[in-house]
């Protein structure tokens, strides 16, 4: 008989980011998927282009301030506006690969189970034959 973890793999998935908006009370589900949805359109280099043509409009007002105006609009504007965005990007393509990595050492644990459990049945095929 397989060992009940076993069984359950069988039954299960990889867990994934919608998941969690099936289990929680009906204010966390919406919050999550809020939550999701705007990171979702914020994480777009699309979305960084933008916030880039925003902080550009105040540029001129900010050099023309001086240099500490200048100095927080970099700081305060252009690199939380737009870096925001690019890092969210950034995050999301690693988060695809590290996701793409855990599917593929599931299925490699799965395989490799797979084969303990066929050598398992060979051998005590063997140790139950004739003597």
């Amino acid at each position: 008989m397989p060992h009940p973890r076993l069984l359950e793999l069988r039954q299960s998935h990889p867990p994934k980011t919608t998941d969690q908006f099936k289990t929680d009370s009906k204010i966390n589900r919406f919050n999550s998927y809020l939550a999701v949805k705007i990171t979702s359109g914020v994480a777009i280099m699309w979305c960084a282009y933008i916030f880039a043509i925003i902080a550009f409009i105040s540029l001129p007002e900010a050099i023309a301030g001086g240099i500490a105006t200048t100095i927080q609009w970099i700081a305060q504007t252009f690199l939380q506006l737009v870096l925001l965005s690019i890092i969210m990007v950034g995050q999301n393509v690693a988060s695809k690969a590290s996701d793409q990595r855990a599917v593929s050492t599931y299925k490699d644990a799965e395989a490799i189970l797979s084969e303990l459990n066929e050598l398992r049945e060979a051998v005590a095929k063997i140790s139950i034959g004739p003597r």
